[in-house]
């Protein structure tokens, strides 16, 4: 063999390690950036961006950095749609969102088509892995699960009061109100009042006096923490005094910022705060630090990244096919949230709820308190 040849060979040896060190994994998340549901955007985009820094600091996926797109859907199905589209003609093959089930569906179906794993931080709808697809997973709960938790806590509670149960028509909103509702019936309570509402609503007055002339105790509220927060503003500005409850849909402190001190006293499902973990300690001082508060799902979606890459080494493969394979195999994930292991459906094996209530903290700001 010729020097040259020696040298050609060792050159392109070079390169070619060059090459796969300079590779990227494209990753996208996706969520409501902008518009009402906002603040919830923000948790999904932070705890990915983060939780991407974090793993290419320390070298990537399989010697591969990851290079991450953001995507807007407004809380918007079709927009949803339009983005999985675009991901997927950018050849991006995982996925952090997104946060609304009705979003989420028709998006995560397309995914599927394209050979895109998704990994949903928030969307807690059970008909997102109850559709036989290998590519959908998500990191919290499911409203019948949440349900169930609610339920409980209203049988044990408000035995023989009045109960209410409003939901803003969609699929998260009114799918866990019915979850909700489902649970007080079978234990034989029955509701006294059922109604939806339109999403982008700011007038409640209607339904304040529908409240009022049901005599409710207690008002059930499905749906997100725009509407939560203007319908228990409304309701206290009314003389309405019965107690709020919702799920994980107002767990972010803008909901008591829209109600203002009429939503102190406001009962809430969410899952054990992860804040709180030893897991995510460095982490949630790495946020604090940037003057962001990882609220909610904030974690939940630096947790996706996190189980992205464990599920790819241990496949050795970038193949979202065979990362999802491990990840439906029942492994343990060691993340910011706890171990975490999925079921053949893609829904983590853990029941993921507690109640929680706003009150106000040492500092005077009304926020959610754990309900020991």
């Amino acid at each position: 063999m010729t020097k040259k040849t020696i040298f050609a060979l060792t050159l392109g040896a070079a390169l070619s390690l060059a090459a796969t060190a300079q590779a990227q994994i494209k990753m996208g998340v996706a969520g409501p950036i902008t518009g009402s549901n906002a603040a919830f955007g923000a948790q999904l985009k932070n705890g990915a961006e983060q939780a991407v820094a974090d793993v290419n600091a320390a070298g990537g996926i399989l010697g591969q950095k990851i290079s991450l797109s953001v995507a807007d859907d407004v809380s918007d199905p079709k927009q949803g749609v339009s983005i999985a589209n675009k991901f997927a003609s950018d050849g991006i093959k995982f996925v952090v969102g997104h946060f609304n089930s009705g979003v989420t569906m028709p998006a995560s179906e397309f995914y599927q088509e394209s050979g895109i794993l998704a990994i949903t931080p928030a969307a807690t709808n059970p008909k997102i892995t109850e559709r036989n697809m290998w590519n959908i997973f998500r990191t919290c709960g499911r409203d019948d699960q949440q349900g169930a938790v609610a339920g409980d806590y209203i049988l044990k509670n408000y035995k023989g009061k009045k109960i209410a149960i409003v939901h803003d028509k969609t699929t998260y909103g009114q799918g866990l109100a019915d979850e909700t509702r489902k649970k007080i019936n079978a234990g034989g309570m029955k509701d006294v009042l059922y109604e939806g509402v339109n999403t982008g609503e700011k007038d409640f007055s209607a339904l304040v006096s529908k409240i009022k002339a049901s005599g409710a105790e207690l008002v059930y509220w499905g749906g997100l923490h725009t509407e939560g927060g203007l319908i228990v503003r409304q309701m206290r500005d009314q003389g309405v005094r019965a107690t709020l409850m919702g799920g994980d849909g107002i767990t972010d402190d803008e909901f008591a910022a829209v109600g203002g001190p009429g939503t102190e006293g406001t009962l809430m499902t969410y899952g054990p705060d992860p804040r709180k973990r030893p897991e995510a300690k460095a982490v949630v001082e790495k946020f604090r630090a940037k003057g962001f508060e990882p609220q909610a799902y904030t974690l939940y979606s630096y947790a996706a990244v996190q189980i992205i890459k464990q599920a790819a080494e241990a496949a050795k493969s970038l193949d979202p096919r065979k990362v999802a394979d491990k990840m439906h195999s029942g492994m343990k994930f060691k993340t910011v949230i706890g171990d975490i292991s999925f079921d053949k459906k893609g829904d983590v094996t853990r029941l993921d709820y507690v109640v929680y209530v706003w009150k106000k903290n040492p500092q005077g700001k009304i926020t959610y308190v754990e309900i020991e």
